[in-house]
Order: C-alpha cells, then structure tokens, then sequence
C-alpha cells in the first residue's frame, strides 16, 4: 500500500515501522487461525496437583531462598473502572423518581443486577462514603436510590466511573475503605519482600499516573506501620508504539475525519513489552482487580510461595543441566534423563524423530527447549466463572504445548473442539509466577517468545463507521505462547476478580 507524507510522519511520532503495519494490514486480510486443540490439561496431565506435605516443603523451599533472590510484583493496572458501572449508568440515565417507582423501572427494564446491588446496597465498601454526602437531600427513598448513583458516578460527584478500577475503595474495614492497590502492598509483603523491603510494578493509563502515585504516598504508610515492610513502587505506560492499526470492512487501512490513521491500543499483550523491562529472579504476575480481603490474606501468600517454590525447584535442576549441555559433559545416558526431565517436569514434548538425530542435534534441541523463560501458573478448579483454561494444543506445525487458550480462540462451529473447550476441569485466573533468567542469570529478551499469530480481530464502530481491530496476542496467552509452561492446582479463594460494581457484594470481598 501507498503512505502519504502526512502518514509517515503519524507513524515515526508513533515509534511504529511501515512494515509492522503492513504486516498488521495482512493479518486482517489473511484472519487469525483459531487455535487447535487437543485436549484439555487435567491433573496428573499438565496440572500439578500437590499433597498438603508437598505443598509445605516447597513454601519452605522458597522461603528458605527468598533473601538471596531479587522479588517483583508486576500489576497491570491500566483498565478503568466506567464498565464496572454499566448498568448503573443507564440506571442513572433512564430512572426517574418523580415519574415511576423503583420496582416499576426494574419491571419495565428487567434490569437483575441493579436490584440486587439495591438490595445488598449497605454492603458496599463507599456505602458510607457517599451516605455521608447526601444525607438530608433525599425526598424519598426511591430519590435516595438516584442520589446515591449520581454522587458515586457524577463528574461533580466522586466520579468513581472515572477511576482507574484500582484506585476505587474495595474493601471497608474497621479502619476504613481500602483500594486494590493498597491491598496488593498488604500481599506484596507477604510473598515479594526481601530484606525489609517489596518491589511493585503497575501498568497505568498516563491520565491516572498521578493519582496513583497520591495514592501510593498515603497507602504505604498504612501497610508499613501494619507490616515494617518498606515499599519500592514504579508505574510504566502501555507503549504508543505497541498500538495498532484499524481497517475499514475492506482491510483498508480507516482514516479519521481529517484523514489521519486510526490506530489502536493492542491490548493487555502490549504488555509484554513493559514486562520484559523489568529484571527480577522471580516476578509474580496479578491482576489489578484480583484481591481478597486480610482474612484470606494467607492463603494467598502460601498460595504464591507454592508457585514459587515449584518454579525454584524446576530452575535449580534445569539450571544444572543447562551448564551440563554447555559444557559438553554429557552422554546419551545422560541425555535421556534431561529428555526425561523436561518431558516430566516442564511439559515439554518432542518430535517423533527426536530419537534418530545424532548426540549433536540432540544436543541442540534440549538447548532449545530449557533456554527459555519459565511460567508457573496457578489453576482452579472450574466452578463456571469467565476465564481461559489450560490446553494442550497442537500448532501448525505439529507441535504440541500446554497453553492458556480464551474462548475467543476456539472454532466453535467444530462439534469436537467445543466439546474439548467444554471438557476443561481449570481455568485461568491470571495468578503467575515467572522466570525470566538462564542458568547464568542473564535476562531473556521476552520478545523473542510471542507467538504474532495468536492475536485477536475485533468488530468496532467509530463515529457511526465500522471498522476492524487488531488485538495483539494476550500478555498471558500468545505473547508467553513459547516460555516453558507448568499449571499447578492452587485455592479457588485466590480469585476474587471484580468484573462489575456487584462482585463487591460477594462475601469474599466483606472484611466482616
């Protein structure tokens, strides 16, 4: 395709090449491949299922380690909370009090899910907050209903629609309202500290940079004067150059009104670029919204170490054999048990013809499959929340591997596929904990790790027009599609995701 003057010029203040758009522009023409399944990851056959003294022993095993290792807690923590309030949204919009009851909007509207939060409503963790700025206004109790959203969503209100989903009060204790941000200090001091102190890192939007960092210089006494543990917190923003281009219905590339190229965010995938700027011996992966209150704090934390624990294990045993096969101290005895090994251990599975290449190429394929970053991620039991699952899967070259595939990546209309998609006993929780160093603690470029193909199209509208978005592969899924992957079973208690403004209502969320 042609670019204009003008188009060159967007695309160098972007940081983003011709070619990488050009290949974007082909990825639309061409479609993304669903993903080919093979069967789903259960115990005993891609999830590690540990005994309680199993458990112990490799919580011990990382606690015994910890102080002479560099710990990071990396939080994405970009998503805004406006789609938590969906529904109250057009509450605020279509519900008036002078003209139709409570009952009769949630009659005409069907709308469940704003009774509910109404009828728990004492429960939520700004309750008071926001009782307190409209006592004494409401003329009756269906007009207090209408305050109490237009104080919570408002712009001259607390305005929480804007918030960045961490920095919104998500627990009430005694003490007081707590966000997920604080509540991810409260767990980094228990699982991400080494000598005194615990080291985070939140991807933020750069219109909410400075709210956090308010909200850090506030929380982190809270947590020190609870915890004597210091704090170490940085912020990076999801790159421009990690954006991506949109397409009208013809693959061409969609132009604004004042003919300038549309592009995109990419994605939580884009940020495997902010992750691979960082350089810890361990780096524990969760999202913003993923908290739990104190008193499951410790399930948590034991829960992390595990992971941890399991990761360190693999490592010191892979670490050995790599340094062996480096050093060519090796023979085809020994071969066999590192074959073993990274079979066993790490999931890794070979080609048929692996066994007939010489000691050489031998040599060179175990290189290949242990000098990767490792991802140990936790797995629970499937009890019907939303989530991608644990997979064995088949690429289009024959190889297989264990992946964490979302719903969105499966072809549906294949009677066989869906029913394997269907067959999962675990989903994903995002709960992981990586390695991203060899044996002689040297950082892997993690960008050498990303499957390009396994991103996401999208169907959008702007400005009445329709247009194509390109989704890069998802941090968790295609973008660690070639680190070395092990599930391990962990507490259904360690996800407590908050998707929309009545997940706060759940008791896992009530400090009481």
């Amino acid at each position: 395709m042609r670019f204009s003057e003008a188009d060159l010029q967007q695309l160098s203040e972007k940081g983003i090449s011709k070619i990488k758009v050009i290949d974007q522009i082909n990825t639309f023409k061409e479609g993304i491949p669903f993903v080919r399944l093979e069967e789903p990851a259960v115990v005993r056959d891609g999830i590690v299922r540990c005994s309680a003294s199993e458990e112990q022993a490799l919580i011990n095993a990382f606690q015994t380690s910890r102080s002479n290792l560099e710990l990071l807690k990396f939080v994405p923590a970009s998503g805004a909370a406006s789609r938590m309030f969906k529904s109250l949204f057009s509450f605020l919009e279509q519900f008036d009090p002078s003209d139709e009851t409570f009952e009769a909007y949630i009659d005409r509207t069907g709308a469940a899910d704003v009774k509910a939060l109404f009828d728990q409503w004492g429960s939520l963790p700004f309750y008071d907050i926001i009782q307190s700025r409209i006592k004494g206004k409401a003329t009756s109790d269906d007009h207090e209903k209408k305050l109490f959203v237009a104080e919570m969503l408002s712009e001259d209100g607390l305005n929480y629609g804007f918030y960045p989903k961490g920095l919104l009060p998500f627990h009430q204790y005694d003490a007081g309202v707590v966000t997920a941000f604080e509540e991810h200090l409260n767990e980094a001091a228990l699982y991400a500290e080494t000598g005194g102190k615990a080291q985070l890192h939140f991807t933020v939007s750069p219109q909410h940079e400075m709210m956090f960092r308010r909200e850090f210089e506030v929380a982190k006494a809270r947590v020190k004067h609870r915890t004597g543990i210091d704090f170490e917190v940085s912020f990076s923003f999801q790159k421009p150059a990690t954006d991506t281009i949109a397409v009208d219905m013809e693959n061409a590339p969609f132009r604004n009104d004042d003919s300038s190229l549309l592009f995109r965010p990419g994605g939580h995938g884009a940020l495997i670029e902010n992750l691979n700027e960082q350089d810890a011996d361990i780096i524990f992966i969760k999202n913003i919204d993923n908290v739990v209150t104190s008193k499951a704090l410790k399930i948590v934390a034991d829960s992390k170490k595990l992971l941890a624990g399991v990761l360190l294990k693999v490592q010191q045993q892979l670490f050995e054999y790599a340094r062996s096969l480096e050093e060519g101290n090796v023979d085809a005895s020994q071969l066999l048990a590192i074959k073993d090994f990274l079979e066993s251990e790490i999931n890794v599975r070979f080609s048929s013809g692996f066994d007939d290449f010489s000691l050489s190429e031998q040599i060179k394929v175990l290189q290949d499959k242990m000098n990767r970053p490792i991802r140990v991620c936790g797995m629970v039991k499937n009890e019907g929340e939303p989530g991608g699952g644990p997979f064995w899967v088949k690429d289009p070259n024959g190889n297989i591997s264990l992946q964490i595939v979302e719903s969105a990546q499966v072809d549906m209309g294949n009677e066989e596929q869906a029913a394997l998609l269907k067959g999962a006993t675990h989903f994903n929780p995002v709960d992981l904990v990586c390695g991203v160093k060899n044996y002689k603690g040297q950082k892997y470029d993690l960008l050498n790790y990303v499957d390009a193909k396994l991103g996401f199209i999208t169907n959008k509208t702007k400005e009445g027009r329709e247009l194509k978005a390109l989704e890069l592969p998802g941090l968790w899924n295609g973008a660690m599609a070639y680190w070395n992957t092990i599930f391990v079973e962990v507490p259904v208690t360690t996800f407590n995701p908050v998707k929309t403004v009545n997940d706060l209502l759940r008791p896992s969320h009530q400090a009481s």
